[in-house]
């Protein structure tokens, strides 16, 4: 039986966080390394952000820090309804997802959906390289999943 993502790496951990400048600087000194910049979310017109099947302005900050093994990602997203609000306010801040570089998240999407995994929001990229989407395996796996894909 074959993967559904078709593959098993991990490329990103992504955290939800009230204030994502702090806790940026914090994993800067952690790591003793300087700050990234802080991005934010994207255009709403190039994101065009789903959230649980419905359109959305949903936007965030981002903060990542690149390591040899994997991203550290850190959100903090505004008050409107998202996947990442969602589990800031139900669990506070920690672990929001894990995620997968994949090929045709859209198929991905679809075959998840039928398998019993959820979609709760997806999107493009910013700057339109790609996009992104939430699978909500908490049921069996515990955990949300991002894919990840660049056009």
């Amino acid at each position: 039986m074959g993967s559904a993502i078709e593959t098993n790496v991990v490329c990103q951990i992504g955290l939800v966080v009230n204030d994502v400048e702090k806790t940026g600087q914090a994993f800067a000194d952690f790591f003793g390394i300087e700050r990234p910049e802080i991005a934010d979310s994207g255009p709403d017109e190039i994101v065009k952000a789903e959230v649980y099947g419905e359109r959305s302005t949903a936007s965030c900050k981002m903060m990542f820090f690149d390591t040899p093994t994997v991203q550290i990602e850190l959100i903090e997203p505004d008050e409107k309804p998202s996947a990442w609000r969602d589990i800031l306010n139900e669990k506070g801040e920690g672990l929001h997802h894990i995620a997968f570089q994949v090929k045709d998240a859209e198929g991905k999407i679809k075959t998840l959906g039928e398998k019993g995994f959820p979609l709760m929001q997806k999107g493009n990229y910013g700057n339109g390289s790609g996009m992104y989407a939430y699978i909500d395996a908490r049921k069996d796996l515990k955990l949300i999943f991002e894919l990840l894909e660049s056009f």
